[in-house]
């Protein structure tokens, strides 16, 4: 059970955090002793309760779980506050514990209070109390501020061993570099408020003190060294102990040391006895008070992480994590050359969204040259395409760096620190709330609350404000200012030519084909009938999707829901986008509007070879090509299989290779395999080049060669083949991918392709099929006008692009930059055999369709395209009745049948009718549901006698009407709904959408 937690108010800011400590200590354990009394079994950790119910041990290995780290992410409070003057204070820490503790409902915890999802503090490195304990234990006086750093070290709970281990695994990198260890130290706590399930997995804390012993570092290359040792140290320890093993070093650096865990915001200052020292000073701090949204609590995931806090999701976390491992391929560092490895990889499916973030903004701030404010605005940019009030040499900034690295897109606010910036920023569309205020005793206080501080006076407040979408807020400690969000990005904008490299060194695609020089060619309509039956064209997608894309620019309306059997389950054959499930942004993740908020979204994309991420700005990382629509024109794609972009200086800008996706048919399925590593080695050697010859900048995966003796490869299962095969080489970032693709025609497929990895396609038989149906006179008839190809094929790409939006959009993500190759989608029906190898890391809860059941629907396909006997003769067009009953078309869960005795039972109250309707939907629905696969387990020596059993009018009561709002179904539905369920004494829940005014008393 989630349940968010209300925060204590009764707490007095004048007082000391030793006192509130106390106060809300003995509360905390007054209430849990006694709840603890009524339901112990309710306080038992997630693995004691999987223990328990499967009588295995840990050992014996527990039972399969749908949980998995990769998913974790986090909705949570974040806040910050700081002196301007740099000041170390202990109203800072006091201040801190303050905000964390009053926006404690914006964290979780489970059934047990006293168990929460996490929570923390950040602090700048409290100096004194340092030096006072490394005398106390060590006897040694710590060198100047910055030649030292203090970390706090978790070790697996109960294992003594594995804490030597990492000990000396630690100590033996640390001396590696020219460091030195000064000493361990205990980190005190009190763990008598916690929970069990916090208690159950509660590490072992130490303090380690490391040095600048030789004098020969910089700072800079100090916390460069730090970072390497941090980085070499949790990859061996994992490699010993495995990714979960709860070996976790805090934060390992000279300006910050954080306190954290899996606590309650009120248990962080109980716990940790630190911070109850009046001696513990700071001059900053990040508090985050975690909300772990549908996933699993622990220690290590709990903020702040070594950089920053998060509020919010980072929808395209698959993306961003598979660009980041294969850019390990190109990436070097100026300071650390061939041993980057040993930073690498930057992210992990062990790690949080929050935690990926963190990793990602750590090594391009202390592995490249880039400040602090610069790595934040190439992670989270504001909307800068169709955004007039910027200027153009933000913009300039923007562009050039999105040929760097997409958007890490999704709501966010994340406050961030280095020792000498902290600030916040927000994402682009401002999907999270933040305030800031700044006192007249120059401190600074932001957090994702209003009320943190509510004793503070409006007379002692020199500025309030809102953090407002895409800006950015900072403090600058040298300088003792905030520095405005404009100062910020000018300042940043103007170190380099951005503009002038953008425009020298980018290759826009639109403008290189429409000088291209190339004639367009006919088109060959007299076998488009075969190419629509053998890529799963129909004649109701024809009139029913193409048709009004390509008349009016959009796509056709629809009613909610689909009553059509899932792919898994038909007997007909079926394309492999159709096993895919589009995700959608789910309560605390609001969707976008494409339409209102159309200025933050965007289609462009650079694509092709990418630069070197750590190496200093210049030229060479913008010369990419641009495509601003990812639905190819037959021009674009022309331009690109037949021409090489000769630049101004005479060297190749951009070259392809074109690769036949289709092999024989009858060659069976494993032919279809060979056909598919044929395609993945072909592509890795294009784009790597050989002896003497340059690799080429993208590759074609086209299925142009089909034929009467050759099946192609469905579009999607070839381009995510590729595009991971490249990934795991780390070889994807040198090269785009393209798709010639005849199977490609609706916005779900073009959501598919672009989001395992496609950088454009062109969908030509979407096109025949346009030119065919003009040349025919079906586009006049139905719209009363008539329209060129031309025409047709520019209304389609843009009732495309409005469809690709309105997908991105619902999982609130703003380009498609970000939604590419981000997977956000959940596979149905898919055998893990096809996922691993194609759309690794996509969720496939149940197995079903392999590779054999694949290649048979491409026989299918193909012999309705040239069925046998039909000898020479072109066949129809096909009709399965995907949206339409067909009778001995697909499965529909709503039958003529059905519906003729649901309404002869309704109107005449015939029981006999409404029995006939419920065993033909039951029939139904084994052939369209997954539901319908399901059976109820009957045990006899269960059974009970009737008299047992509750009154029917009592059941009845329970019953309740879901959430459908007025206008999602008809009002005679809704208004029946309602009376039938006040006539059970039931529930009717109107939904959002409210009720219709007319209908209140």
């Amino acid at each position: 059970a989630r349940i968010s937690r209300v925060a204590g108010r009764a707490t007095t800011r004048g007082r000391s955090s030793v006192a509130r400590s106390v106060s809300r200590r003995s509360a905390i354990i007054g209430a849990t002793s006694v709840t603890r009394g009524r339901i112990p079994a309710l306080f038992y950790s997630t693995e004691r309760v999987l223990e328990l119910r499967s009588g295995k041990n840990k050992a014996d290995g527990l039972p399969k779980t749908v949980y998995s780290p990769e998913n974790e992410t986090e909705n949570c409070g974040v806040g910050l506050v700081a002196s301007l003057k740099s000041v170390p204070s202990r109203k800072i820490v006091e201040d801190a514990d303050e905000m964390l503790v009053r926006m404690a409902h914006r964290g979780g915890c489970g059934c047990d209070p006293a168990s929460g999802d996490g929570a923390g503090m950040l602090f700048g490195m409290p100096d004194g109390f340092m030096r006072t304990k490394a005398k106390e234990l060590f006897g040694v006086d710590l060198p100047p501020a910055g030649e030292y750093a203090v970390a706090n070290v978790f070790f697996p709970h109960g294992n003594e061993q594995a804490l030597v281990d990492c000990k000396a695994i630690l100590e033996r990198n640390v001396k590696d570099r020219g460091l030195s260890v000064i000493g361990w130290r205990p980190v005190p706590v009190d763990n008598s408020m916690l929970g069990r399930d916090p208690l159950d997995s509660e590490p072992t804390t130490e303090q380690i003190f490391v040095t600048n012993s030789s004098g020969k570092l910089s700072r800079r290359e100090f916390e460069q060294e730090l970072l390497r040792v941090r980085k070499m140290t949790e990859d061996e320890a994992m490699g010993m102990l495995g990714p979960e093993s709860g070996f976790y070093i805090n934060s390992l650096t000279t300006s910050h040391i954080t306190y954290k865990g899996q606590l309650t915001p009120e248990q962080v200052s109980q716990y940790y006895l630190d911070l109850q020292d009046p001696t513990f000073l700071a001059h900053m701090a990040l508090v985050h008070s975690r909300f772990s949204t549908n996933t699993f609590p622990s220690w290590e995931r709990a903020q702040p992480v070594r950089m920053m806090c998060h509020n919010g999701e980072i929808n395209t976390l698959r993306g961003n994590k598979n660009w980041m491992y294969s850019r390990g391929g190109i990436m070097e560092s100026k300071y650390f050359g061939d041993e980057t490895h040993q930073l690498l990889p930057a992210t992990s499916d062990n790690m949080s969204d929050s935690g990926n973030f963190d990793s990602v903004l750590e090594l391009m701030t202390k592995a490249s040259d880039r400040p602090l404010p610069e790595a934040v605005m190439m992670m989270i940019p504001e909307a800068w395409q169709d955004n007039i009030h910027l200027s153009d040499t933000k913009k300039a900034f923007y562009e050039y760096n999105s040929c760097l690295m997409e958007p890490w897109d999704g709501p966010a606010m994340v406050a961030f620190t280095d020792g000498r910036y902290i600030g916040a920023t927000l994402d682009r569309n401002g999907l999270r709330p933040s305030r800031y205020y700044v006192t007249k005793d120059d401190i600074v206080v932001l957090s994702s609350e209003v009320g943190v501080f509510p004793e503070l006076k409006d007379e002692d407040v020199k500025i309030k404000h809102r953090l407002e979408p895409g800006k950015m807020f900072l403090v600058d400690f040298e300088t003792e200012r905030i520095v405005p969000d404009d100062e910020v990005k000018e300042s940043v904008a103007a170190q380099y030519p951005y503009g002038e490299w953008v425009d020298q060194g980018t290759i826009d695609l639109e403008k290189w084909a429409a000088n291209s020089g190339l004639q367009p060619a006919k088109m060959d309509l007299s076998q488009t009938n075969r190419k629509l039956n053998m890529f799963g064209f129909t004649s109701e997608k024809l009139e029913m999707l193409l048709l009004p894309m390509s008349i009016v620019g959009k796509e056709a309306l629809g009613s909610m829901g689909n009553d059509a059997a899932l792919a898994v389950l038909s007997d007909k054959p079926r394309q492999v986008q159709d096993y895919f499930k589009q995700l959608f942004a789910q309560v605390t993740n609001p969707p976008i509007d494409p339409i209102r908020e159309e200025i933050v979204m965007s289609l462009v994309c650079p694509v092709g070879p990418e630069g070197n991420l750590l190496e200093e700005p210049s030229m060479g990382h913008c010369r990419r090509l641009i495509v601003r629509h990812p639905v190819l024109t037959l021009e674009e794609m022309r331009t690109l299989k037949n021409k090489e972009y000769i630049r101004s200086d005479g060297s190749s800008g951009f070259g392809t290779h074109v690769i036949d996706t289709t092999f024989p048919k009858g060659s069976g399925p494993d032919g279809m395999l060979q056909a598919l590593e044929r395609v993945c080695d072909e592509a890795a050697d294009a784009i790597q080049g050989g002896l003497g010859k340059k690799g080429v900048e993208g590759v074609i995966l086209s299925d142009r060669l089909v034929g009467p003796d050759r099946i192609s490869l469905p579009s999607l299962l070839a381009v995510g083949a590729v595009h991971q095969h490249l990934l795991k080489t780390q070889q994807r970032p040198k090269a785009a991918i393209f798709a010639e693709a005849g199977d490609i025609k609706e916005v779900h497929d073009y959501a598919t392709i672009f989001g395992y990895g496609c950088d454009g396609v062109c969908p030509y038989v979407a096109y025949e099929a346009l030119s065919k149906m003009n040349s025919e006179g079906l586009v006049e008839a139905k719209s009363k006008e008539e329209y060129t190809d031309e025409q047709l094929f520019a209304n389609y790409r843009k009732a495309a692009a409005k469809g690709i939006l309105k997908v991105m959009s619902k999982m609130g993500i703003s380009t498609l930059q970000s939604y590419k190759a981000a997977q956000i989608f959940e596979a149905v029906g898919l055998a893990d055999e096809v996922v691993d190898r194609c759309f690794t890391g996509t969720t496939t809860r149940i197995q079903g369709t392999d590779f054999e059941a694949l290649y048979r629907d491409l026989e299918r396909f193909h012999d309705t395209a040239y069925p046998e006997h039909l000898n020479d003769a072109v066949p129809l067009v096909a009709s399965d009745g995907q949206f339409h009953y067909r009778e001995g078309g697909e499965a529909h869960l709503n039958t003529p049948s059905a519906m003729v005795n649901m309404q002869v039972a309704a109107r005449t109250n015939s029981r006999d009718s409404y029995k006939e309707f419920s065993r033909i939907v039951n029939e139904q629905n084994k052939k369209v549901t997954l539901r319908g696969q399901l059976k109820f387990k009957f045990d006899p020596s269960r059974s009970i006698p009737l008299d047992k059993v509750e009154a029917v009018e009592n059941i009845v009561k329970r019953f309740a009407t879901g959430a459908m709002s007025l206008g999602s179904i008809s009002r005679e539905a809704h208004e029946t709904l309602a009376i039938a369920m006040n006539s059970l004494g039931g529930r009717s829940n109107t939904g959002e959408g409210g009720e219709d005014p007319e209908r209140f008393l």
